[in-house]
């Protein structure tokens, strides 16, 4: 079972790619007048790279659903980053949530720049490849209702 995220998460991936355009523009004009043509190649090179990491992120949201198979969630902010959580290890999805549970350090947010759709509370805290522990995911899923109801089924055929 797959769950998209690329409509919600795209188009405000896509806001930042264009105001990140506009501002390797204007720092590329700066540098022009200020220090020559050879620092603006540099520095030019560094924003174009930039550039391109966006639009290659904003692809991978098609290429990398959130996935349910095999008893595994497994959790993806396009090629960024993802976390595998077993099934029997979710303990729950929250009804609602604020600023402060987004914040804490112990969740991972994995909706980037949007304000996650769906909280997914873990029975025992999961490490990712690096970093910190983590007690719960955030995402912003296209169909959150789709999400909550493929949970429930989990939920009612495994007996909690």
């Amino acid at each position: 079972m797959q769950f998209a995220y690329h409509r919600s998460l795209g188009p405000m991936m896509g806001v930042l790619l264009g105001l990140a355009i506009i501002e390797m523009l204007v720092v590329h004009l700066v540098v022009v007048a200020w220090l020559g043509g050879w620092a603006a190649l540099v520095i030019g090179m560094v924003d174009l790279s930039a550039v391109i990491g966006l639009v290659w992120l904003i692809r991978s949201f098609r290429r990398r659903p959130v996935t349910l198979r095999d008893g595994v969630l497994t959790l993806h902010a396009g090629y960024l980053q993802s976390i595998a959580v077993p099934v029997d290890q979710i303990a729950g999805l929250r009804a609602t949530w604020d600023a402060a549970a987004i914040k804490d350090r112990g969740l991972l947010n994995l909706a980037l720049i949007a304000w996650p759709s769906v909280v997914i509370d873990l029975k025992a805290p999961i490490a990712p490849r690096r970093g910190r522990q983590v007690r719960a995911v955030a995402h912003k899923l296209d169909d959150p209702a789709a999400f909550h109801a493929a949970i429930a089924a989990l939920s009612r055929a495994d007996g909690y």
